[in-house]
């Protein structure tokens, strides 16, 4: 029995629904299962719109703002404003078209970065976007790099905290938000694998003009619909793409036909109508991890502990011509939420493991499996062995 056995034992009588004790659910760096009180949360959804039809939208910012208050309470950030969207595409477009592209055509990401914010910049650059892919292979040479590239053309820099393929930690990320403000540019920071994974006080690391990308659909277990833009209080960003949830408060003001407004406070980065059952559903997560003294560095040490287990199983079993080997060697507290390993069979290997009820994740020549708080040893044990029993089968 491992030393996070008694916490995930505790948990799972609580995933009722999902059946998290008889199945190997091992994409919780991708979608990990609800809490049965989510499902709670939607049945009041459906209460409070059969009783308030229109009026329902007070009861819906007040879920939203719970959400933040988390948010704020994770990162350390009481002072940071936090918009929501439907997912991280439609926030990522819309802080873009606040940038002047025109004249400061230059965008600097890192070779890692997930297919969302990766394939809008690199259509961008087909429409002459000056996009600079730094290799992220090495935390200093991808600093230093940063630093050659920043000029007088650069809008912003737009990297990733924890490298969603691969899991490794970005250890640089305090100074390259220095490098930034130094700068004079906007760093935007996908951190949608580091939230409820990897503690960070934006506080202590001074990062309060640094915008943050979270999505609530993996390890906070709010479920679709639940994404935020972590922004600085004092952004004065005009984005072009607006919807008329970014001027909500002033609605009832007559059209001047003057500059588009914004409303100060959360929602300036907003578009418009939405359904706000997913709020709903979050709140009750939110009130849920609270309640199971689900902390910042409980979940760190549980993570840590699953992926640090499931990397020596890995070890213990791997065999020379497998095939097969871990995408990196980081130690521990480099390492996020998930075991990344390396495989031309991978996607092969995800096919056949999901064919008997197994489910993990590929992408390319990566196999991901990721455990969540309430993943048992026992079922870090039956997920290796099936993984090797399919890959003496090749």
């Amino acid at each position: 029995m491992q030393e996070f056995d008694a916490l995930a034992q505790a948990l799972q009588p609580h995933y009722s629904h999902f059946n998290v004790t008889n199945r190997l659910l091992f994409t919780g760096h991708s979608h990990q299962a609800w809490p049965d009180v989510a499902f709670a949360g939607i049945q009041e959804y459906m209460r409070v719109v059969t009783d308030r039809v229109d009026t329902k939208w007070d009861i819906g910012f007040e879920k939203t703002e719970i959400l933040r208050n988390y948010l704020r309470d994770y990162y350390d950030d009481p002072n940071g404003l936090y918009c929501r969207e439907q997912n991280t595409h439609v926030l990522l477009v819309s802080w873009l078209s606040s940038l002047d592209l025109k004249n400061k055509p230059k965008i600097i990401t890192s070779s890692g970065e997930f297919h969302s914010m990766k394939r809008q910049l690199n259509r961008l650059s087909e429409e002459g976007l000056n996009v600079v892919n730094v290799s992220h292979n090495d935390d200093q040479q991808f600093l230093d790099g940063i630093k050659n590239e920043i000029d007088n053309s650069t809008s912003a820099v737009m990297i990733s905290r924890v490298y969603f393929e691969t899991a490794e930690i970005n250890t640089k990320l305090s100074e390259i938000a220095q490098v930034c403000r130094q700068s004079g540019v906007p760093l935007m920071i996908d951190d949608y694998h580091g939230t409820n994974v990897v503690p960070l006080s934006i506080r202590d690391e001074k990062m309060e003009d640094c915008f943050v990308l979270i999505g609530g659909y993996k390890y906070l277990q709010w479920g679709e619909a639940n994404c935020f833009l972590r922004f600085p209080k004092d952004c004065e960003f005009r984005p072009a793409v607006t919807g008329w949830f970014a001027a909500f408060e002033t609605l009832d003001k007559p059209q001047s036909g003057g500059p588009v407004e914004f409303d100060d406070g959360d929602q300036r980065f907003a578009t418009a109508t939405y359904d706000p059952i997913s709020q709903f559903r979050a709140a009750e997560v939110v009130n849920f991890f609270k309640t199971q003294g689900l902390t910042p560095d409980r979940l760190r040490q549980q993570y840590q502990s699953q992926v640090e287990y499931l990397t020596a199983l890995f070890d213990e079993e791997n065999f020379d011509g497998s095939g097969i080997k871990r995408s990196h060697s980081r130690p521990p507290e480099e390492t996020a939420g998930f075991l990344s390993l390396t495989s031309p069979h991978a996607r092969v290997l995800r096919s056949n493991l999901l064919a008997k009820g197994i489910f993990t994740d590929a992408r390319d020549q990566i196999l991901r499996i990721g455990p969540a708080p309430y993943t048992t040893s026992n079922q870090c044990e039956s997920v290796i062995k099936a993984l090797f029993d399919e890959i003496r089968n090749l």
